[in-house]
């Protein structure tokens, strides 16, 4: 079986709405190979290796009905039982993923296969995994027949538990885990942001962190308080709180001489460790004092090792959250239970068989080991490994409670005395932690400390909430809800608004548009586009981020309180989207551009791609009625309401939207130009004259004008007001430092320049209409290009738009030929143009950008327009700028074109006489004359 190719989706994508990891493969010999046809040896073999796959219910959706698809009939081909063991082993590793599916890809042998993943790196290796033991499964003659890498000390046992230990460190931990279901019970967006346990709940300026159980709003002085459990003890010794009786040491010998003071039995621990590593409790000799100390000092970060009082009791760990006791569990320590036949061995195993019970963190239950500790404790007792215990005698494996060590717990949250309560609550708020975990041993819970005695043995920060979420016996609590109430209270915010824009055309500049509208309106804007991202207007990255990356950038940063996700085709298709849900999703149109890549040929299917956006928007949908593909997604939306927006004031289907109370976007032809009206509920509103925004050219760029109008529909279901979306489009333009590559006029020559980054069919047809439209006095000119991996019908038909609209031709290629050869684009345009008609004559082929460019500024005359497609944005730009024209000094005689007003003020010549003494300068910055006198001048 060969892997084509490989996708690790981040976030909602064309399979499912939810990460998942999606593999190409060509099985190969092996499509001859279903799993009848392999044998019962192959199907009895996997079943023994994961006998959990009973469970899956497969296209049966009934328990057993994936086993039912391997035996019976044509049997299952080997993609889709890899789709199965992946999404298996995951589960056994502590993952609950279900989804998956395996398809055909057209051609014979080859299969998408796709699963559902919670951690990447899991996700990869259970397919990595699951991959090997298949393969190791195959009998002999299939495996010699496909060549199969067979690895012959293959111990599937082994593999799984060491998969097993890498998922524990890389899933979160039950603490982490609880607090992110928590949010999501609550609809709370969350990003992990690091492999370990450091979590990100909301977005932008709403966010709050968590690591472990320690949070964003924990101080950091409680938390250096509660690791010191000297100062520990000190501070609640000082508030009249139960303590044990305790003292410092740095030496084996102080640490007997400090035991004998307090009186035998004792606790040996370090001064900052947890887990229970390095405590040795109830020593009762000097001997075991100083084992215990050479113990402590191996756990702990400091030389320095506390002894103190032994209290007896049974260890209860008590929870407080925002000065609340939310959770107690009365802990045990690992144990077996004898029955008279087993040895201690082999109840060991039998301990170890109950389901709850895994590797470390895996589950709610850690296995019980039979090591160094375990058998020092069975050495002392006189016991061994071998030893069969009485029945119903118990025996600890473990001298400390903590779960990690294959403890148990027992909620006893509702016995809880009162004065007990206060007591925890008390020692947390002195020590200032919002999270914290009280140690407190006493022989009855339900009895106050002051009656019947007891002490708080340790205060802890970032307490584990596993024996709390999931207790061995008694009522699961709800903590981390508390703790995510705590974060974000009722009524507060978690999520910032956040707009998703799609399409082939237009997104960018769209995109550019809202955010001047949201500027207007007080926000923060967070800005993903082709340009890069964009915080409240500033350039933070360069480059092209349309993907999940910089959707992530958006909603990490702690200033932005508005997001604006320009998303691309690329990011879609490589990885998913950036964020799982968006509250307005607009797709603005869809054309055809980057045809035949990725497995994307025709325009329904690029359409299915874009279509994601849409499907993941909450609360409005804006489509473009004027174009079907994007009509089409209606069927697709789960939003609450859709926005129509459309050119034409007599469109069908947005008529009857609108009577039935619908929204929608229309241009209105008026008296006066083109109105750009909203239709809300009934509601008719005139917003603006088209001409009134700069970015359309008196209206003339209409593409402009349908930006302006998506730009709208958007804002306006964000609920801006009507001022600040006039007010926004007002003041945008497409000047080069605003929307670089986006209609960049420049019109300090005796001839205009359009710069635009048009580069596909859809989008030169627009830059060549506002040519057409614009009153030029001159000739039309345009240096013309087109991205190297497109289709040769996609070039051809770009020269062929082109043709009728301009009377002088510059072909020439993008810097990068993406595997064209040097001046093969250009070549092709040129001979479209002939085959469409234009004289020879009038087309030139210079590859070079910056030659093509420089020629075409030296060949304009006045009046003349020239268009240049640019690749290099910045440069061809700064090629225009700086261009030197021997007509320079004549433009101001040029007649004014009503499209391209010259500058609002000419020249005026003044003169004057400079008296004695006195000199004419420049300011310091240029901008204006200063007369100067001599200081010695009257």
């Amino acid at each position: 079986m060969k892997i084509l190719s490989k996708n690790v989706y981040v976030g909602p994508n064309v399979y499912a709405n939810f990460p998942v990891i999606r593999y190409q493969i060509d099985l190969g010999e092996l499509e001859n190979w279903p799993s009848v046809k392999l044998g019962s040896d192959f199907i009895e073999g996997l079943i023994s290796a994961l006998p959990s796959l009973q469970t899956h219910g497969c296209s049966y959706r009934e328990e057993g009905g994936f086993i039912r698809r391997l035996k019976e009939d044509d049997g299952t081909w080997m993609g889709h039982i890899w789709e199965h063991v992946a999404l298996e082993l995951q589960n056994l590793a502590g993952s609950p993923v279900s989804f998956g599916k395996t398809r055909s890809l057209g051609e014979e042998g080859c299969y998408n296969v796709v699963y559902q993943y919670q951690q990447r790196d899991v996700g990869l290796e259970a397919g990595s995994l699951g991959m090997r033991l298949l393969t190791h499964l195959l009998p002999a003659d299939v495996q010699k027949a496909i060549d199969a890498d067979v690895e012959e000390d293959f111990d599937f046992n082994e593999e799984l538990r060491s998969f097993v230990r890498m998922a524990q460190h890389k899933e979160f931990g039950p603490s982490t885990g609880s607090l992110v279901k928590a949010a999501e019970q609550r609809d709370i967006p969350w990003l992990r942001l690091n492999n370990y346990s450091l979590v990100q709940f909301g977005h932008g300026k709403y966010q709050k962190r968590i690591q472990a159980t320690v949070t964003s709003e924990t101080k950091h002085i409680a938390v250096e308080i509660s690791c010191d459990k000297e100062d520990t003890h000190n501070l609640l010794n000082d508030l009249g709180l139960p303590v044990p009786k305790q003292i410092m040491i740095y030496s084996e010998t102080k640490a007997v001489r400090a035991a004998r003071r307090i009186g035998y039995p004792v606790v040996v621990k370090p001064l900052n460790a947890n887990h229970g590593r390095g405590v040795s409790i109830n020593l009762n000799t000097d001997e075991e004092v100083e084992t215990a100390f050479v113990e402590a000092q191996k756990y702990g970060s400091s030389k320095a090792v506390l002894v103190e009082s032994y209290l007896t009791g049974f260890d209860h760990r008590m929870l407080v959250v925002n000065d609340e006791l939310v959770a107690v569990a009365k802990r045990v320590p690992g144990h077996v239970v004898g029955d008279g036949v087993h040895n201690i061995e082999q109840l060991i195993d039998i301990v170890n068989q109950d389901p709850r019970r895994g590797i470390g963190h895996e589950k709610v239950l850690t296995r019980l080991e039979l090591d160094s500790q375990a058998k020092r404790l069975l050495g002392e007792a006189g016991y061994d490994k071998d030893t069969v215990l009485e029945e119903g005698q118990l025996f600890y494996l473990r001298s400390t409670a903590n779960l990690s060590t294959g403890g148990t717990a027992i909620d006893v949250t509702d016995i809880v005395h009162p004065d007990n309560r206060d007591m925890a609550v008390r020692a947390i708020k002195a020590i200032g932690l919002d999270i914290g975990g009280v140690d407190f041993l006493t022989d009855d819970i339900s009895k106050s400390y002051k009656e019947i005695g007891g002490g708080i043995c340790e205060c802890n920060a970032a307490p584990g909430f596993r024996m709390h979420v999931a207790p061995s016996e008694g009522q699961p609590r709800d903590v981390a809800g508390k703790v995510m109430d705590m974060l974000f209270p009722a009524g507060s915010q978690a999520r910032i608004p956040i707009a998703g824009i799609t399409g082939t055309n237009g997104k960018t500049t769209t995109s550019r548009m809202l955010a001047s509208i949201m500027k207007c309106a007080g926000f923060t804007t967070g800005m993903t586009s082709t340009d890069g991202v964009y915080i409240d207007g500033h350039l933070t990255v360069k480059g092209d981020m349309t993907g999940p990356t910089s959707a992530q950038i958006v909603l990490r940063d702690p200033s932005v309180d508005f997001a604006i996700m320009e998303t691309a085709r690329g990011g879609i298709l490589k990885r998913g989207l950036g964020y799982s849900s968006c509250d307005v999703g607009a797709c603005l149109n869809i054309s055809a551009d980057h045809l035949g890549q990725r497995g994307i040929d025709t325009v329904e299917q690029l359409a299915q791609i874009k279509r994601v956006v849409v499907e993941v928007a909450k609360d409005v949908v804006v489509l473009n009625a004027d174009d079907h593909l994007c009509l089409a997604m209606a069927d697709y939306c789960q939003a609450n309401r859709i926005c129509y927006v459309t050119l034409d004031p007599g469109h069908g289907l947005v008529r009857e939207h609108i009577r039935s109370g619908g929204m929608a976007v229309v241009l209105e032809k008026g008296i006066n130009g083109d109105m750009i009206t909203i239709y809300d509920r009934g509601a008719h509103i005139p917003l603006l004259w088209t001409h009134l925004i700069p970015a359309t050219i008196e209206g003339k760029a209409i593409h402009n004008v349908q930006n302006a109008m998506f730009a709208t529909a958007i804002a306006y279901s964000f609920n801006s007001s009507l001022e600040d979306i006039r007010q926004g489009l007002r003041i945008f333009n497409t000047s080069f430092y605003q929307a670089p590559g986006r209609l960049n006029i420049y019109d300090e020559l005796p001839f205009k320049v359009i710069l635009d980054y048009a580069h596909n069919p859809a989008a030169i047809k627009t830059i060549t209409d506002l040519a057409t439209r614009l009153e030029v006095s001159g000739k039309r000119r345009i240096v013309m290009a087109m991205p190297g991996d497109r289709r040769d019908e996609d070039i051809i038909e770009a020269a062929q738009i082109t043709a009728p609209g301009f009377d002088a031709f510059i072909c020439k290629a993008d810097d990068e030929r993406r595997n064209r050869g040097f001046d093969e684009v250009p070549q092709m345009l040129k001979q479209s143009l002939v085959d469409a008609g234009i004289n020879d004559a009038d087309i030139q082929v210079i590859p070079s950008e910056e030659e093509a460019v420089e020629k075409g500024l030296q060949d304009c005359q006045k009046g003349d327009l020239l268009i240049i497609l640019g690749d290099n944005i910045t440069r061809c730009w700064k090629q225009i700028v700086h261009f030197n024209s021997e007509l320079e000094g004549d433009s101001q005689q040029e007649t004014p074109s009503r499209d391209f007003p010259e500058k609002l003020f000419a020249p005026v010549e003044h003169k004057f006489e400079l008296n004695e003494g006195e000199s004419l300068v420049q300011d310091e910055r240029g901008v204006r004359l200063v007369i100067e006198r001599d200081e010695d001048s009257d």
